[in-house]
């Protein structure tokens, strides 16, 4: 890091840093209540509240949304006249999945080989740590310039809409000039980036029945209509040969312009078998940033151990269908659904269901927010140009302020680059980078305030 005082000052704050994000990483603050305590997401949500108000942040407030669960609020008044910038991060996690694939426990922050381990360090506990030190850098290098909202949210993961809903009701609370998400990532470590584009996503869950009950295969199979064949085949209708999405009437060949993913560097970073080839056409870029992506992600069938030799009468999946820019969520789920109705086989009985939604999202790069980031991000990364990028997940809340405060630039950021594993079993998070992101962020809101 350069000779920079905020540079400096962050440097200082690290230890702290690293304490703090031990603590918050210990609340088990999954935003499901039939699994994990909800005293352990109101933990963490008093902890993020007390952290605010020890920064002299106004109206700090536990936020009871529709949904059940609290997003904290604080409001840190700058000069008169100045801008107003609102820093998004959300403290609930995904669930550890296997507790026994982590090489340490998941709710213990670890250093191992020059990373912090631990769920929610990367996403996205590790960005409530970063815009904390982002202000305390400002307030030790002549003030904080612009008036400062913050807003960390609690069920983020579980896509239950509730801050959105929130938000919806109290149009007034999150009214920004400029807004940081701070819940995405570089394209890779060291290699300064702002997610430009997200793709949206509808979950439909179809159920196909053929049988008013299981059958004995060998007295019936053969010629009963076994339901979960029927289910296997229209869901392999949803990709072509090459593994390409197929969506009756929904468009699959929009090509990305801007920063391309090496193929191989992909394989890596998704841990790719030997031997096992990618799916799709076009560039990896094209695949995971401008067109649909349909997932299986679960089938309701008998386990292996335990099954019994049956003809089955029912079953079901839920289904993700990612949708980029330009294509409404909504309408992507009725062509899905049209399409799982009409290739179902033999006349069995299939019925959809959707059961969520977040719109995609398109930043205006050419803002002056944008200039000010890219400014910023120079000094913090010293010899690296800010980088646009895609990201093929989908964070609904984006629509929402867009949709609340149009004239808002809107700046994606954060610590989940690819090393990250956010979401699946060892995740951590770069100490470098959540050091370079925090000086970043204060040299943003530095520039853009004088801009």
């Amino acid at each position: 890091m350069s000779s920079n005082p905020v540079a400096e000052t962050v440097a200082s704050l690290m230890p702290g840093a690293r304490a703090e994000l031990t603590e918050l990483v210990a609340f088990r603050s999954v935003a499901d209540f039939d699994q994990f305590p909800r005293s352990e997401s109101e933990g963490a949500a008093r902890w993020i509240a007390d952290a605010l108000g020890a920064e002299g942040f106004q109206d700090v407030a536990l936020l009871d949304t529709p949904d059940g669960t609290q997003s904290v609020y604080g409001y840190l008044p700058g000069p008169a006249g100045a801008k107003t910038v609102l820093l998004y991060a959300h403290y609930d996690v995904q669930p550890p999945l296997d507790e026994a694939g982590w090489t340490t426990p998941p709710f213990e922050l670890t250093e191992r080989d020059g990373r912090w381990y631990g769920r929610g360090s990367a996403d996205c506990k590790g960005g409530v740590i970063m815009h904390l030190l982002a202000l305390r850098a400002l307030k030790a290098n002549g003030g904080v310039p612009v008036h400062v909202k913050v807003i960390v949210e609690g069920s983020e993961e579980q896509g239950t809409g509730g801050l959105e809903r929130y938000a919806e009701e109290h149009p007034d609370l999150l009214e920004a000039d400029t807004i940081v998400i701070g819940d995405a990532g570089n394209f890779r470590v060291g290699l300064p980036t702002v997610t430009s584009t997200l793709r949206g996503m509808t979950l439909v869950r179809v159920s196909v029945d053929t049988l008013a009950g299981n059958l004995h295969s060998g007295q019936f199979g053969g010629a009963a209509p076994d339901a979960l064949a029927a289910l296997i085949r229209v869901l392999d209708s949803l990709r072509a040969e090459d593994g390409s999405t197929t969506v009756d009437g929904l468009a699959s060949d929009t090509a990305w312009e801007g920063l391309q993913y090496d193929e191989e560097q992909f394989r890596q970073d998704a841990k790719v078998l030997d031997g096992v080839e990618l799916i799709g056409s076009g560039t990896v870029a094209d695949r995971i940033w401008a067109r649909p992506a349909v997932t299986v992600l679960g089938i309701d069938c008998p386990p292996v151990v335990g099954a019994t030799p049956s003809v089955q009468s029912s079953a079901r999946a839920l289904i993700s269908l990612r949708v980029p820019p330009g294509v409404d969520a909504g309408a992507a789920a009725k062509l899905l659904q049209a399409h799982l109705e009409a290739r179902t086989p033999w006349g069995a009985r299939v019925s959809t269901e959707q059961i969520g939604e977040g719109q995609p999202f398109r930043a205006d790069t050419t803002s002056p927010a944008y200039q000010a980031m890219a400014a910023a991000m120079a000094v913090a990364y010293p010899g690296q140009e800010m980088q646009y990028a895609g990201q093929g997940g989908s964070i609904p809340l984006c629509n929402t302020l867009a949709s609340l405060y149009p004239r808002a630039e809107i700046l994606l950021i954060g610590l989940s680059e690819p090393e990250a594993q956010i979401h699946a079993v060892n995740e951590s998070v770069s100490p470098g980078e959540l050091e370079r992101l925090s000086v970043a962020e204060a040299l943003f809101l530095r520039t853009y305030a004088a801009s």
